[in-house]
């Protein structure tokens, strides 16, 4: 290969290249709605009036949780404890990092032996009912303060109904 052919490739090479840089940036003139367009200008292509209801889709009518927990599914409850066994046990005694969980349902709030709680928790007082639980999976640190169960919260009801249902079959 000589001198000339090596020069004709890389030249088509970089004449194609160049087209196409030519050609994306048409395009992006063409085509392009989002601000900032020439001088610092915004464009915009469309502008679509919507009503003011909350999005426009329908809002989902709130079911009691006592419904929820009467239609929960043990086994799904069984997969969402897969986010809490890292902390907690099911067995009678079983402290983790956090308390164990057997019996949960019913039981004082803060009242396992021997296990440090948070301040917080030890101050509520109360048992572990279906609604207390439900509150503290929701947002642990907004239903007891200062608690020190890093969990965000589980966000939808279903899976707080589920996991409680689930909590419900351990122990007595």
């Amino acid at each position: 290969m000589d001198t000339m052919e090596l020069t004709k490739i890389v030249g088509s090479v970089c004449g194609a290249l160049l087209a196409l840089l030519l050609i994306a940036w048409g395009a992006e003139e063409l085509y392009h709605v989002g601000g900032g367009g020439h001088g610092g200008e915004a464009h915009a292509a469309y502008i679509i009036e919507v009503e003011e209801d909350g999005g426009g889709a329908e809002a989902e009518e709130e079911i009691p949780f006592a419904e929820l927990l009467a239609a929960a599914d043990i086994g799904k409850g069984e997969k969402v404890f897969g986010k809490c066994k890292a902390c907690h046990k099911l067995g009678d005694g079983d402290n983790g990092t956090g308390p164990h969980l057997y019996s949960v349902v019913g039981r004082a709030i803060g009242g396992i032996d021997g296990y440090k709680y948070s301040g917080t928790l030890a101050e509520l007082g109360g048992t572990w009912g279906v609604d207390e639980l439900d509150g503290f999976l929701e947002d642990p640190k907004g239903y007891a303060p200062k608690t020190k169960m890093s969990f965000k919260g589980l966000k939808k009801p279903q899976d707080r109904a589920n996991l409680i249902a689930y909590l419900q079959t351990i122990g007595g």
